[in-house]
């Protein structure tokens, strides 16, 4: 059964990886993760305010919360908070490399096009095969347009691919205005890769205390349907490769993703739940869906679902949205 596939350029044995988690941190959890076959391995970020913090020393110098107010200051984590600072990400990142011969993806963390994507060449240097770019921003200033947002994307990407050679992916967000029409312009700039999508995690109220409080919670099979959907859009209309992260859990997952278009599959919430042996378990079993399904290959499923095959997509999903109303039984 041939599973192979290529993403970012690298060609993988199959698309199973998983993507930027805690796991990293533990270099016996990284070799759990070869031992369990991953294809590659992603790092957690690297966040742009670290990196600012420490190139400028405190955080009520950076440029980028110029004229934030104490308060505002106060809602970043203290430094000694994040699991590794710039210097030991760097550092792991090396020990990472030396302990295991997979593809090494790091990953950055912003907002703005800055000088901390400097940063992104001494991640290369480090030995990163690639570099997920997490540029994670919540439009919520009435005073920004849906331009001026996509426009800050484009050119994190223009100052990273100044800095670097390897391979650059983008990690993007559902809630961009023209979606489709972003990703063409993205690989109109050279990006080699596009994850879908980045998980907003939404704040939780306590109603006592009056305090906003972060809420973690990990993801179920239900979040794919959106990436799912996604995928089979941009399938085929770009040249960059696809990949999907966020409700990724079983083998189910696995082959609906492919089919819509993912040339990787990113995942998470399976591997903390279940441990890195998770990995092989779906891998096993994506294989013996194929064999009962006689497919001899990935290729032959990816993108065999998505909206390319489809003569009018727009009309597609507008009669799709009204057959799901019509749906509905009591």
């Amino acid at each position: 059964m041939d599973l192979s596939t290529t993403y970012l350029g690298l060609r993988l044995p199959h698309p199973l990886m998983p993507g930027a988690s805690p796991l990293v941190d533990d270099l016996d959890q990284v070799r759990r993760l070869e031992d369990a076959g991953a294809a590659a391995i992603v790092m957690h970020s690297l966040f742009e305010e670290q990196i600012t913090l420490d190139q400028l020393g405190t955080i009520h110098s950076m440029e980028i919360h110029e004229g934030a107010s104490a308060e505002a200051l106060s809602y970043f984590p203290d430094p000694s908070d994040y699991r590794l600072g710039p210097d030991q990400y760097l550092e792991q990142l090396r020990r990472i490399k030396d302990a295991v011969a997979v593809p090494i993806v790091a990953s950055l963390n912003g907002t703005t096009p800055e000088g901390w994507l400097a940063f992104a060449r001494l991640l290369e240097n480090a030995g990163a095969d690639a570099l997920e770019l997490n540029v994670y921003h919540v439009a919520s200033s009435p005073d920004e347009n849906a331009v001026q947002v996509e426009e800050r994307l484009l050119e994190v990407l223009r100052t990273v691919r100044r800095h670097v050679r390897i391979p650059l992916a983008l990690k993007l967000s559902p809630f961009y205005s023209a979606l489709a029409n972003l990703a063409q312009r993205l690989d109109a700039e050279g990006i080699d890769g596009l994850v879908l999508f980045n998980r907003f995690y939404q704040p939780e109220i306590d109603i006592e205390a009056l305090e906003v409080k972060p809420y973690l919670h990990l993801s179920d099979s239900s979040e794919l349907l959106l990436r799912l959907r996604w995928l089979a859009i941009l399938s085929g209309r770009v040249r960059a490769s696809l990949a999907v992260t966020g409700g990724v859990h079983s083998a189910i997952d696995v082959i609906k993703a492919v089919m819509a278009g993912a040339n990787a599959v990113q995942m998470v919430s399976a591997l903390l739940q279940h441990g890195p042996e998770e990995l092989q378990k779906v891998r096993t079993a994506v294989e013996y869906w194929m064999e009962q399904h006689e497919y001899e290959s990935l290729a032959q499923m990816q993108g065999s679902m998505n909206l390319q095959r489809c003569p009018d997509p727009t009309a597609f999903e507008r009669a799709n949205y009204m057959r799901v109303l019509q749906s509905w039984r009591g």
